[in-house]
Parts: C-alpha cells; structure tokens; sequence
C-alpha cells in the first residue's frame, strides 16, 4: 500500500461521542438548531430548501442573533474523563452565520453542570473562524477533565466538535474474560489505510453499530489491494475469541478477512507499528465474511501467545461494524 494513503490515528479517540456517556448538560440558546446536534457521529449535512418553525434547517448548533451584551456557550459533560490532545471546531455549511471567534474552557467537576464558582482552565484562547471550514487546535495541557466548554462570540453556528484524546481507563480487568479491543477498555486505534465512507474508531466502540455510518468503511479499492487497520489493545492477553460483526453492511462487507497480531512490550512509532506490521503473525488465518452478519472465530493458531496489537485486513475492501477480541488479560 502506498505509504501516502496511510491515517494515522494516533492513538487518539473522540471523546465527545454520545456513545460513550458524553451529552450536552448546558446551553446558553439553541434557537435556530439544538446543541446535542454538535455532538453527532456522523458529518455534517447540508438540506437545500428545508425550514422549520424557527428557520433555516442546519445540521448542528446555532443561536439566535444577540441583541445584548455577552457571547453564546455550551457546555459537554465527557462520559469519561480524559486528556484532550486535539480539538476539531467544525463550521461546515455555516457561512455567514458563523461564530466571529471561539474559545475553549475545560474543568473537573464530579457534578452534572458544573457549579458556577467552579475553575475553568483556558485549553483554548479565543480564535478567529472562519464560514464552513475545520480548526484544528492543539491542547498541551496534560490534566485530565470531565467538562469542556465551548465559547462562541458572539453567537451563530458550528456544525460539529471532536475532542481527541485519551480516556481514564481502570486497568483492574482480574481474570475474566474481556474485549481487548473495545475503547471503553482502553483500546485505540493506530492507524489505517483508508477510512472514506466510516471512521476507524467506530468498529472499536461498544454496542451494535446504528447503521453503516456507525462502522469502519473503506472506499472500493478498483484494484489487486487490500485494506487494513490497527489497533492497540486495551491491555496485553491472551486472545481466546475474534468476533467479526459487519452488521448494516450488505452489499459492501468485506470478501474475506486474516487478522495478524504482536506483542510489543517497547515505545515505538506509528510509521514503524505499520511498517513492522506485515510481517506478524497470523492468529486468523483469510476467511470468508457474510453480509449483515457476527463472524465468530476461535483462536487455534496463538491461543497461548500474549499480544497487544492487532491487524485486521480486509479482502479487497468494504465495512465492518465491530471488531471484538476476547481474551483474558496477563
């Protein structure tokens, strides 16, 4: 695969999906489209002619025209609390009605709305936006938080935010048998080749997928490739069950699948976990996959090998719903 097609996930997840407990506990005005809009899983859509009783249909939230002093906010209660690495303010298809200027606020705060003398920590300063574009912020502050707060000055619209980070996970899993590769356990993705019509994070998520959105999917390939994705496991372990789920997906699951898996106990880089990564060994050897359907496999081939990384390749394209390893952690 050519090396210009490889994402990077950077073993970061969106913390703000309402999968994972995240919802909007606050909103200063939700006049023209709600708040929990921005929250979506989904992109951003744009409905030509379509009104409400309020105005204009937008996919996201927006507030009425202030005509006081003060600017509009929100406020996102995290479902876990987590390090916020990267932040993406989305203004898709709001031009002319977006914010002038954002700013973003985080706290930790064991309450539902956090209370007013709470402290709020600036992760980021107010920015200019600009119409139907994506800023992208960078976050150094190496806190973990429960609350953020989304400034918008002084009102208008965004379409969607995605907080990237990483979640507090307890890591006391005992001796029973869990899904190492479910992002509510720890799990993250690392990196994929294509990721066009799903996001990758999606297949690590808990729960049946709501449709083929709500699933990894790949574009279709035209060609002699084959797609793939990586994970890290929520902790190293003994895989006793793969689970393959390509539910929603009916004319375009997957032909077949292998899956490959290591144990690497040292830090080391994404470029390097993809480059080494076709060379580890198979624990799931090509197998045929059926459309709308969960795939379970028993692990024969490393059943007694600890891994902490695996790769699922897909022959020659299409989507999965979930990815599901079972297995006890060592």
């Amino acid at each position: 695969m050519k090396k210009k097609n490889i994402i990077y996930q950077n073993g970061l997840v969106d913390l703000a999906q309402a999968r994972l407990g995240s919802k909007i506990v606050y909103k200063t005005d939700e006049f023209f489209a709600p708040a929990k809009r921005i929250i979506n899983p989904w992109p951003p859509v744009f409905k030509e002619g379509v009104f409400d009783k309020h105005g204009k249909w937008m996919d996201g939230w927006e507030t009425r025209r202030k005509r006081s002093k003060g600017h509009d906010f929100l406020i996102l209660k995290l479902g876990k609390p987590g390090i916020i690495k990267k932040i993406d303010v989305d203004t898709s298809y709001f031009s002319g009605n977006h914010p002038d200027k954002v700013s973003l606020q985080a706290c930790f705060s064991n309450k539902i709305i956090p209370h007013k003398k709470t402290k709020w920590i600036t992760i980021i300063k107010k920015s200019p936006t600009k119409a139907n574009s994506h800023h992208f912020f960078n976050v150094k502050n190496k806190n973990f938080f429960t609350h953020i707060k989304l400034n918008i000055f002084p009102d208008g619209g965004v379409a969607r935010i995605r907080i990237y980070g990483l979640m507090k996970i307890k890591k006391k899993f005992g001796k029973k048998i869990h899904n190492l590769t479910s992002v509510t356990n720890g799990a993250i993705p690392i990196a994929c080749n294509n990721e066009h019509f799903g996001r990758a994070e999606n297949i690590l998520a808990p729960g049946v997928g709501k449709n083929m959105g709500d699933g990894w999917e790949t574009r279709r390939s035209r060609g002699k490739n084959f797609d793939w994705i990586i994970i890290k496991c929520a902790a190293p372990g003994k895989i006793k069950k793969i689970q393959i789920d390509t539910h929603h997906f009916k004319g375009n699951y997957p032909d077949k699948c292998s899956i490959q898996a290591a144990n690497i106990n040292k830090k080391i880089s994404g470029k390097d976990i993809v480059k080494n990564s076709k060379n580890w060994n198979l624990i799931l050897n090509k197998s045929k996959l059926y459309a709308h359907k969960k795939h379970n496999f028993i692990n024969k081939i490393m059943k007694n090998r600890k891994v902490n990384y695996i790769r699922i390749n897909i022959f020659p394209d299409g989507g999965i719903s979930r990815i599901r390893a079972f297995g006890k952690v060592e």
